[in-house]
C-alpha cells in the first residue's frame, strides 16, 4: 500500500502521536532524508519516520503493519545493499537515536541504534576502553553488529556481536523486549549474526576491553608486481601471528596523488593493514615483518590513537560514490587462490575497486558455533570484492566484475558469505541457506515466532515458513 492509498486522517493521526519527524515525499528535506551512503541506491519511500525514541519506533512498526506497508529500517544507512530505504513504503529512521553511555566500572557501554562507530569510539576511548567495531568509523553500529562485525580488534576480542551483553528489541507485533543470555535467550542467539530479521534493535549493551589510547598500526603498500609474493608472505605471517594481531590485505590501483609518488599513483598495488591490540612496544616488533616483505611504495605504519586507526579508511568510502560488494569465506589462501586474486585485481574496471583478504581465526574461532547465529567461524580468511566507482554509466561493468570474480572464487569456498558484504539481495534464500547450513532451519523457527508475516524482509532475509518469498513486495536493486 502506497501513501496515497492511506486515508489522510490516518496519516495525520499517526503524525500527531509521533514525537519525531514524519517526512513526506513532498517535504523540503525529503531528498536528503532518503539518501543513503551508497550513491547507486535511488529509492523513493512514501514516508520516512525519523524516530526520537523507542515509543516512536513502536508507533511506526504498528502503523506499518496495520497498513501493510513495505518497511525499511535505517540505522547508519551504510549497508552496501541499500536496505535502509525502499520504494513506496515506510522508512523507520533511527539516525537521531545516537546516545552512548559508558560505565567504566563495569566496562560496559549502552548504545542507541542510530549511533555510528565514531560515536562509540569517542565515548569509550575517554576511558581507554573499546569494543570491536568496524574499520570505517562512519558505519552504523546496528547493522554491523547484527551481521557479525569484523573489525580491527577481531582476533583478540572477537566479533562485534560476540561482545553483546544484551539488546532492546521492538518486534513485528510492536512488543518491546530485552534479550540476553538470561532473558529471551533464543532471540539473543539469533540476533547475534542473524541480521535484522527478528525485530528492530533500539539499544545495544556491549562489553568493553582495555584498548589504547594509542595502538600500533601497520599500513604498508607494495608494488602490484610483487602481489603474489606479498600474499604468500602474508599467509605465512598470519599462520603464526599472536591473537593481538588483526590484519587484511587490499589489492587494487588505489590512486591517491597525496599518498604515493607520481610514478606509482596509477599503478596496481597491494596494501597490508593491521592493528596490534596490545602494548606499543610489542606491537612495533610483532608487526615489523609485514613491513619488510619487499621494498614498499609507501609505509604509513606507526603508533597512533586508536580513534585515528578507526578512521584511517573513512576517506576511501565517501558518501554518494557507487558501491557493489560481495564476499566469500575462503577455505585457505592457496597458491591457486592467490593466482586468481591477482588476476581479478588486474582486470578491475575501476581503479577505486579492491580485492581484499581478511584474516580471521583467533577469538572468532574460539567461540563455539552454537553460541550465536553467526556463520563463518570455521574460515581462516574472508574474501571481500569491492567495486567502487563514480559514474552511473559504469554500473554494468563494475557489477559484472564482482559477480564474475565471486563465481570464479567459489572454487576456494564452501559458498558461505559474510552478511555485511552481501552485494545486493539478488541471491536471496539460496545464499542464506548456503551460509547458515543446518542452522538455517533454527533461524526459520525463530523467524516464525517473532516475524511470521516477514514484516522485516528488507535485509539478508530469513523467510518464515508460512510466507511466500515472492509476495509482490520484493526489493529490487
Amino acid at each position: 500500500m502506497a501513501q496515497h492509498d492511506i486515508p489522510a486522517e490516518q496519516i495525520e493521526q499517526f503524525e500527531a502521536e509521533f514525537h519525531g519527524d514524519l517526512i513526506r515525499s513532498d517535504g523540503a528535506d525529503y531528498d536528503d532524508a532518503r539518501a543513503v551512503w551508497n550513491g547507486k541506491i535511488d529509492k523513493r519511500p512514501a514516508l520516512i519516520a525519523r524516530c526520537r525514541g523507542v515509543g516512536d519506533v513502536v508507533s511506526a512498526v504498528n502503523f506499518t503493519r496495520e497498513h501493510e506497508l513495505l518497511l525499511a529500517v535505517r540505522g547508519g544507512g551504510h549497508n552496501v545493499a541499500g536496505t535502509a530505504v525502499c520504494d513506496d513504503g515506510l522508512v523507520i529512521d533511527l539516525s537521531e537515536m545516537r546516545s552512548v553511555r559508558v560505565d567504566p566500572n563495569t566496562r560496559t557501554a549502552w548504545v542507541q541504534a542510530g549511533a555510528t562507530w565514531a560515536d562509540v569510539d569517542r565515548e569509550t576511548q575517554a576511558f581507554g576502553l573499546a569494543t570491536p567495531g568496524g574499520v570505517v568509523s562512519e558505519t552504523g553500529v546496528a547493522g554491523l553488529t547484527l551481521g557479525g562485525g569484523i573489525g580491527h580488534l577481531r582476533c583478540k576480542y572477537g566479533l562485534t556481536c560476540d561482545n553483546l551483553a544484551s539488546v532492546d528489541v521492538v518486534t513485528a507485533g510492536g512488543e518491546y523486549l530485552t534479550a540476553s543470555e538470561d532473558e529471551n535467550v533464543e532471540l539473543f542467539w539469533g540476533i547475534r549474526g542473524g541480521g535484522g530479521n527478528f525485530g528492530i534493535v533500539t539499544g545495544f549493551e556491549f562489553d568493553l576491553h582495555p584498548v589504547g589510547p594509542e595502538v600500533v598500526m601497520c599500513l604498508v603498500f607494495y608494488p602490484g608486481d610483487r602481489m603474489a609474493e606479498c600474499l604468500r608472505a602474508y599467509r605465512e605471517y598470519v599462520a603464526a601471528a599472536p591473537p593481538e594481531v588483526s590484519t587484511l590485505t587490499l589489492s587494487g590501483v588505489m590512486p591517491d596523488e597525496e599518498r604515493f609518488p607520481a610514478d606509482a599513483v596509477d599503478e596496481t598495488k597491494i596494501a597490508i593493514a593491521g592493528c596490534y591490540a596490545g602494548s606499543v612496544e610489542d606491537g612495533e616488533r610483532v608487526l615489523m615483518p609485514l613491513r619488510e616483505i619487499a621494498e614498499p611504495i609507501a609505509d604509513f605504519s606507526g603508533t597512533m590513537p586508536y580513534v585515528e586507526v578507526q578512521q584511517l579508511f573513512d576517506e576511501d568510502y565517501p558518501d554518494g560514490m557507487r558501491y557493489y560488494w560481495k564476499s566469500l569465506y575462503l577455505d585457505d589462501l592457496s597458491e591457486s587462490a592467490i593466482d586468481r586474486i591477482t588476476y581479478w585485481t588486474d582486470v578491475a574496471p575501476s581503479p577505486l575497486s579492491t580485492v581484499d583478504v581478511w584474516q580471521l581465526g583467533g577469538a572468532i574461532a574460539r567461540v563455539d558455533a552454537e553460541e550465536s547465529a553467526f556463520a563463518g567461524r570455521h574460515a581462516p580468511f574472508l574474501l571481500g570484492v569491492e567495486a567502487n566507482w563514480e559514474r552511473p554509466e559504469n554500473d554494468d561493468a563494475n557489477v559484472e566484475w564482482v559477480r564474475d570474480c565471486l563465481d570464479d572464487m567459489r572454487q576456494f569456498s564452501d559458498g558461505s558469505v559474510y552478511l555485511n558484504f552481501p552485494g545486493f539481495l539478488e541471491e536471496g534464500d539460496d545464499m542464506m541457506r548456503a551460509t547458515f547450513g543446518p542452522t538455517y532451519e533454527r533461524l526459520v523457527v525463530l523467524k516464525d515466532e517473532y516475524d511470521p508475516t516477514n514484516l522485516f524482509e528488507l535485509n539478508q532475509n530469513i523467510t518464515p515458513s508460512g510466507s511466500a518469498q515472492a509476495d509482490g513486495r520484493a526489493y529490487h536493486e
